[in-house]
């Protein structure tokens, strides 16, 4: 999946989720720190395996959820600490979303092998036929319409849609963030 159907896949499950429980649209803060939730696999695996030769597969380190258990532990802990708990919760929703839709098609095609970034180091992390050979700015100059017009588009849109409907969380919150470091 690509990062913007990560971060809707991401977006949906927690705008449906805060809904619910709160009964309210989801806060600034926390979709920023879901948005970095949702990128956080592939930017640890794909610079490490690709352009360093660091990591076995564009899938391992970050995709695995032995890590991101340890991950959850270490944000858990200092969300408390700050009192930033809602901000934790939306982190770890978006890294497992990025995880779950990663693998969701193996698991409907029934192909386990993929699945061993899953349990990466215990289990072999599956290495894509040529993505070894890849850059992270080659695999996005290579894209080709058929893949942009997937799935994970159509979740883009429909996710812009309920973003918008929430009211732009984020926007409001990034712009004082930004504003703060220039002065």
């Amino acid at each position: 999946m690509l990062p913007w159907g990560h971060a809707a896949v991401g977006y949906l499950c927690y705008t449906a989720a805060t809904r619910h429980w709160h009964r309210r649209p989801p806060a600034g803060p926390a979709v920023l720190s879901l948005a970095v939730g949702t990128q956080l696999p592939d930017l640890i695996d794909k610079p490490f395996a690709w352009s360093f030769g660091l990591l076995p597969s564009g899938r391992s380190l970050g995709h695995s959820l032995l890590i991101a258990g340890a991950i959850g532990v270490l944000a858990w802990r200092f969300a408390r600490r700050y009192d930033r708990q809602s901000e934790a919760g939306a982190f770890l929703l978006g890294l497992l979303t990025h995880i779950v839709a990663d693998v969701a098609p193996a698991v409907v095609a029934r192909d386990w092998e993929p699945l061993g970034a899953l349990l990466w180091p215990l289990t072999p992390a599956y290495r894509y036929p040529g993505e070894m050979e890849r850059t992270v700015l080659g695999f996005f100059l290579d894209l080709r319409l058929a893949e942009l017009s997937s799935v994970g588009s159509v979740l883009t849109v429909l996710a812009v849609g309920a973003w918008l409907y929430d009211g732009r969380p984020g926007v409001a919150t990034l712009a004082a963030l930004v504003t703060r470091r220039r002065s």
